[in-house]
């Protein structure tokens, strides 16, 4: 008898409905709201796919050998993920993570054995991924650089939007994702736009002076390199507020502990479903509502 190893169960994760959140007029109109549960990964979020992809193919590629040492900046899922794989395929993990980031994220990191260091709040992810690149060009190892990898969006090109296609037979109409890295959304939209020009892909983003994790608005000279802006069709932009008012109405009314992120997604799908109607909309779930608890958002 063969058994599947902590890697293979990545990917494949299940949509489903929402069912009290969007309300008898959007049945009336003949949405379906469909929310993908990433945080069902073996470490709890999408960017596992990222993760398992950007280090198996640097590998693959003879970039890397295990035992090397691996950096990277995080805001925390990422950082997570990479931890994991390089746990499972012998890399030494080094992540830098701004310093007000939630501390089950960085306890979370430090249980798969990577090396953590904080940087100052005021310098944001900018000045953790300016350290890493630091880091890399002093020998003290390799950058995987989510931000710039192809190996990041290929991984949603290959997985998450061949899924998001066959579990809903063709029937998507608008697909929903926050934006930071870019890789989900970038990736996803390829390979949709490729089954089905007309399906929309909408981009969330934080309103201005909002700081919600895992959505950024990146300054121009920082913008990931792997962003292809001619493959989002819309942004709409999410308010902080907002999107925690929605990661506890998800618990609450859906039994859907999500973060806040993935809050943020779904509230912009719920703006696009009182636009349409007979439309099919996936947002993308990117995580769990566990990893925030130390944040206050959810009620002690």
């Amino acid at each position: 008898m063969s058994y599947l190893t902590v890697d293979q169960v990545i990917g494949n994760t299940p949509l489903v409905q929402l069912q009290r959140i969007p309300g008898a007029d959007n049945a009336r109109r003949g949405n379906v709201i469909l929310g993908k549960l990433e945080g069902n990964n073996p470490a709890g979020s999408v960017k596992d796919r990222a993760a398992i992809s950007m280090i198996r193919h640097a590998q693959e590629r003879g970039a890397i050998k295990p035992g090397d040492t691996l950096i990277e900046a995080t805001s925390g899922n990422t950082g997570i993920a990479l931890a994991m794989v390089a746990a499972i395929l012998g890399y030494r993990m080094v992540l830098i993570m701004p310093e007000d980031l939630s501390i089950e994220r960085a306890k979370t990191m430090k249980a798969f054995g990577a090396e953590l260091l904080l940087t100052p709040k005021s310098g944001g992810m900018e000045y953790a991924r300016d350290l890493a690149e630091q880091m890399q060009r002093e020998g003290k190892g390799l950058v995987l650089d989510q931000f710039a990898n192809a190996d990041n969006p290929r991984a949603h090109f290959e997985t998450t939007g061949p899924e998001i296609w066959r579990d809903t037979e063709g029937r998507i109409t608008h697909f929903v994702s926050a934006m930071g890295t870019t890789g989900t959304i970038t990736g996803v939209s390829h390979f949709l736009k490729e089954q089905n020009p007309a399906v929309q892909i909408i981009g969330a983003q934080p309103e201005e002076g909002s700081r919600i994790p895992g959505i950024r608005k990146w300054p121009q000279e920082y913008l990931p390199k792997i962003f292809e802006p001619q493959r989002v069709d819309r942004l709409e932009y999410v308010s902080q507020t907002a999107a925690e008012n929605m990661a506890r109405k998800l618990a609450r009314e859906e039994g859907l502990f999500c973060g806040i992120s993935a809050a943020g997604a779904c509230e912009v799908a719920l703006r696009i479903a009182r636009e349409v109607e007979n439309a099919t909309i996936v947002f993308v779930v990117c995580d769990r509502g566990d990893r925030y608890l130390s944040t206050g958002v959810f009620p002690a």
